[in-house]
């Protein structure tokens, strides 16, 4: 088994990749301790049962990803993932580039009926006929020497991916659905998608109050703890959890002495840095204008449903789904039928190959132009 550690070695396997139709790729990394994931292994196959398969090691001195951005962006070959959004976050972060063209295997195996969010376990058996042995799956990556298990584990990531790719591609082609896999990627290759903006991440903290000064404080300490742990690289956790957050909006401390109160606030925080920032924090919260509070999405809770039409609509997902052979939560969510219930028309699974499947017969139905009807077990679709 082949593990690059040199640029030179990196640039010439891509440089084969280029020549050919695709190259699975996947990635080993730790995230326990840090903000942005720690990249430990890349792991990358060029098509065929004997096609050449190495591992890149990341943290040998002296090796840079260049070449492989360099592939990422040559457009001749197929960068082929499964359940690519931690790996794409990785190397977007690190180097601000997409792998182009892109497919995603659990993206393509839901669109093909294999339900939702379907595991790489699942689809080796099914469809490569394999095993895997997952005991190396929970092991620290970063640690080195790797063990032949953990090398072996990391390299199936990408040999079995061959196969599973070279068939939901020609599933995909059959049924003429790459249209809805590439809808589907779009998000996957947004910048927003990968990005954290401090004065955002209030929005992440489940309250149960919408006072307007409370708000106002968790928006200063959510901003706060985003922009600290983004600077130092550590998990938000390791600044203050959620519940501490919460308690420290609602006691609204202003002095270290009250700070040091806090029962759930971690040692560490309550000096230094942290310290300063909390308090700083709060009293930003305190100041802010009535007119400048934070105002909660609250449209979910000002939505008038029609439960029956819901319950139609529920009837009429799950027929159609059944009829494209696509999970159902794929095509609309629950919540979704509840907006279109309740006569929202900017709902996700009204537009693109979901509208195709089932939004322009949703909408019929709301419009009373078609019923449903039941015949053995299938529900049908009456012309009204």
């Amino acid at each position: 088994m082949i593990t690059i550690t040199s640029t030179e070695d990196l640039a010439r396997f891509c440089e084969a990749a280029k020549s050919v139709p695709y190259v699975t790729i996947d990635t080993e990394f730790l995230r326990e301790r840090t903000y942005y994931s720690k990249l430990c292994l890349i792991q990358m196959a060029l098509p065929g049962k004997d096609g050449e398969a190495v591992l890149v090691d990341p943290l040998s001195n002296g090796l840079s990803l260049a070449p492989l951005y360099d592939l990422f962006r040559h457009t001749g070959t197929v960068k082929v993932f499964h359940a690519a959004r931690q790996d794409l976050e990785i190397f977007f972060i690190e180097g601000r580039v997409f792998p182009e063209p892109l497919f995603d295997t659990q993206v393509a195996a839901m669109v093909c009926g294999f339900g939702e969010q379907v595991g790489y376990e699942t689809l080796v058996k099914r469809i490569a006929k394999e095993g895997l042995d997952k005991t190396s799956r929970f092991t620290d990556w970063s640690r080195r020497p790797l063990s032949e298990a953990q090398m072996n584990y990391a390299i199936a990531d990408v040999t079995h991916l061959r196969v599973i790719y070279e068939f939901l591609a020609r599933e995909i082609e059959k049924t003429g659905r790459r249209k809805w896999v590439e809808e589907e990627l779009q998000i996957l290759t947004d910048p927003a998608t990968y990005v954290t903006k401090p004065e955002e991440a209030w929005e992440k903290v489940k309250t149960r109050t919408n006072s307007g000064r409370f708000l106002a404080v968790v928006r200063e300490l959510a901003r706060f703890r985003e922009g600290y742990a983004q600077a130092r690289n550590i998990p938000r956790s390791r600044v203050y959890k959620d519940d501490a957050l919460l308690e420290l909006a609602s006691t609204k401390p202003t002095t270290p002495e009250e700070l040091g109160r806090s029962r759930l606030l971690l040692r560490e925080a309550r000096r230094g840095e942290i310290a300063e920032g909390i308090l700083a924090a709060v009293k930003t919260g305190l100041s802010v204008p009535p007119e400048d509070f934070p105002k909660p999405d609250t449209s979910r809770e000002q939505l008038q449903v029609n439960s029956a039409l819901a319950d139609l609509l529920r009837v009429l997902l799950k027929a159609k789904s059944e009829e494209a052979g696509v999970a159902a939560k794929l095509i609309a969510t629950t919540s979704e039928l509840d907006e279109i219930a309740a006569g929202r028309r900017n709902v996700a699974a009204l537009k693109g190959w979901r509208h195709e499947v089932f939004g322009a017969d949703a909408l019929r139905l709301c419009k009373g132009e078609i019923a449903l009807s039941a015949r053995g077990g299938a529900v049908r679709v009456v012309q009204v």
